[in-house]
């Protein structure tokens, strides 16, 4: 269900019944973009099926789906077009525009164009734990969450999300593991890292299908590089990538925890057991990698 994932921490909310929340999602149902309209973006079912619920609740876990498309005109037809305008308008008026005169008649252009513009539509997962107060947003760079979050706040008024926080960053707990050959307890380290310096420079080295238990590594973290990316696996259940972000990319389910799912299971196109399966595997990897970075990171005594 999650090839990619970001962690936002509950700060505050009381959650609305799920009658309220079905309400709220269907009064912002995705529709397509209009003829003249550059991008759109709405709630559309989980399940994939045409009409059917937008709130799906499996064990107790809320799964929501935002649905955005866009109509990207090609930057090289609007310069094309701009430049043969501006050129007429010198040739019959002896001025070429500028300034606010050009902005406009740039963005005349893209007006015009958008009608022929193809759509283009992608969707995000969004997976709500109301007990544990976190939620995943299935996006693997942080400006696309943050969208995903923008249009929650905006759907659930009083709710306020901050992104996942612990005390150490994960750069400095990859360099530690790494320098120490050691894995935190739960997880082994896997084939895969990436570390740059942290300069204008940004020389990298990057390590593919390649042991990291070697002195290489620690005498590039000596030299000053950063882990900003590390492949680990979970308790032989869960692969993924650690970036220093604190974003788990390419999470994969291994086939211990994918023997568990039965032929009947797909009857509904599995995907209840997906989310079962899923949710209740991150559950508990969560708050393991929480830990293995040294908890979560508390801001004042109050909160402690």
């Amino acid at each position: 269900m999650f090839k990619n994932a970001l962690v936002y921490r509950i700060d505050q909310w009381e959650p609305p019944t799920q009658a309220d929340i079905e309400k709220r999602l269907d009064g912002a149902r995705f529709a397509e973009c209009g003829p003249t309209q550059p991008e759109a973006a709405g709630w559309v079912e989980p399940r994939g099926e045409k009409h059917g619920v937008l709130l799906e609740s499996v064990g107790g876990q809320l799964i929501l789906k935002l649905c955005t498309e866009s109509k990207p005109v090609p930057g090289g037809v609007v310069k094309q077009q701009l430049e043969a305008r501006l050129d007429k308008i010198e040739a019959e008026t002896g001025r070429r525009p500028k300034g606010k005169a050009k902005r406009e008649l740039k963005e005349q252009i893209v007006h015009d164009l958008l009608p022929r513009a193809f759509p283009k539509r992608s969707t995000t997962l969004v997976w709500l734990d109301l007990e544990a107060r976190l939620v995943l947003i299935g996006a693997a760079s942080s400006k696309k969450a943050d969208a995903v979050v923008t249009r929650l706040v905006e759907l659930f008024g009083g709710l306020r999300l901050a992104p996942l926080q612990t005390t150490l960053s994960p750069a400095t707990a990859m360099s530690a593991w790494l320098s120490d050959k050691e894995a935190p307890a739960g997880f082994s380290i896997d084939r895969e890292c990436e570390l740059k310096q942290p300069d204008s420079e940004k020389a990298a080295v990057r390590y593919a299908r390649h042991t990291l238990d070697i002195d290489e590594v620690g005498e590039h973290i000596r030299q000053g590089k950063l882990p900003t990316q590390l492949a680990m696996t979970w308790n032989s259940r869960v692969s993924f990538v650690l970036t220093e972000a604190l974003t788990l990319k390419r999470i994969k389910l291994l086939d211990v925890v994918l023997e568990k799912a039965s032929p009947s299971d797909a009857a509904d196109g599995g995907f209840d057991a997906d989310v079962a399966i899923t949710t209740g595997e991150l559950r508990l990897l969560l708050p393991d990698l929480i830990d293995a970075l040294g908890g979560p990171l508390v801001k004042d005594a109050a909160a402690a």
